[in-house]
């Protein structure tokens, strides 16, 4: 009679060798840290050297390092499902095709006026998502909300820092030589803010593109997706005029005869104290008020019931 306990068992099957491996969860952090060691090394050493040579190297640390972490910290606790192939081609191929397609259609397209802000909102917005589209045209199951909010970012993220490193480099270069203190303030104040422009727009519009993409990789221009794309715009456009506005309020509020050229020199001469405690209140306050509609509006996103993948396998 066949008896199970004394028979010797084979042995179990060894192991399946691990997958490739991804990066190490927590490396955005080391990442941030380092890289604002490197730039703070790179900026005193250039400051102290006058070595002009670093400046490309301290232009790109600067552009590169909030843009590059926010889409390291995405992949780690989002998008690891989707690869990192896809989503370094979306930070970087998307980021430079959002860049050249903005510069060409707002050269030909916008002319100074009132309403050209609306106008750039409209372009940046359409030449991302499009971006976007074309990057991931030949992976079908990429779709749904999470795939878009992390695929969208990284789109977002990457024309912020290609976008930088250009205003950066216009900082830098004066007619009087190259101005080290301006090329700093500048990258300072975009990655502070960069959380909280394009990467946030980009990712609220492509995760209502991905949620209406057909199983065969086509999108869907559907309802929901073009008043997205026209929210993020209009996101856009108040965030790029709030100088603007918080102008017009402080001439509302603090003279009787609107002076209507004040627009066109872009500041007001002479100002009051109570003028520029206003200015400030209504330019920093508006940017917050912007911020927090787009923020609420993502987290409305990614806390909605969870669509059915995010990712389909094909």
């Amino acid at each position: 009679m066949y008896d199970y306990r004394t028979t010797p068992q084979p042995p179990p099957p060894p192991p399946a060798p691990p997958g490739p491996a991804g990066p190490r969860p927590g490396l955005w952090k080391r990442c941030l840290w380092g890289g604002l060691a490197l730039w703070a090394l790179t900026a005193v050493v250039t400051y102290a050297t006058a070595n002009t040579t670093l400046l490309p190297t301290l232009i790109l640390l600067g552009s590169f390092l909030v843009p590059g972490v926010f889409v390291l910290w995405a992949y780690e606790r989002h998008g690891r499902d989707l690869g990192l192939p896809v989503i370094l081609g979306c930070f970087v191929t998307g980021g430079i095709l959002g860049v050249l397609g903005a510069s060409v259609m707002e050269y030909y397209l916008l002319h100074p006026s009132l309403w050209m802000f609306v106008g750039v909102g409209l372009i940046e917005e359409a030449v991302k998502l499009a971006a976007l589209m074309f990057v991931v045209r030949h992976r079908p199951y990429l779709r749904g909300r999470r795939a878009g909010l992390v695929l969208g970012g990284a789109v977002g993220f990457g024309f912020a820092a290609f976008e930088s490193a250009g205003y950066a480099f216009n900082a830098a270069v004066t007619m009087d030589g190259i101005d080290l203190r301006s090329l700093l303030e500048t990258e300072i104040l975009r990655g502070v803010l960069a959380p909280f422009g394009h990467g946030l727009w980009t990712a609220i519009a492509g995760a209502v593109l991905f949620s209406f993409r057909r199983p065969d990789g086509r999108f869907r221009l559907a309802g929901p997706v073009v008043g997205a794309y026209l929210g993020v715009a209009a996101l856009h456009a108040l965030w790029d005029s709030m100088h603007g506005i918080a102008l017009w309020l402080v001439l509302r509020l603090t003279t009787t005869d609107l002076d209507r050229s004040l627009f066109a020199q872009g500041y007001l001469p002479d100002p009051t104290s109570r003028q520029e405690h206003l200015f400030t209140l209504f330019s920093v306050g508006g940017l917050v008020l912007v911020t927090l509609v787009g923020l609420a509006w993502l987290r409305s996103l990614a806390r909605r019931e969870p669509d059915r993948s995010g990712i389909y396998t094909p």
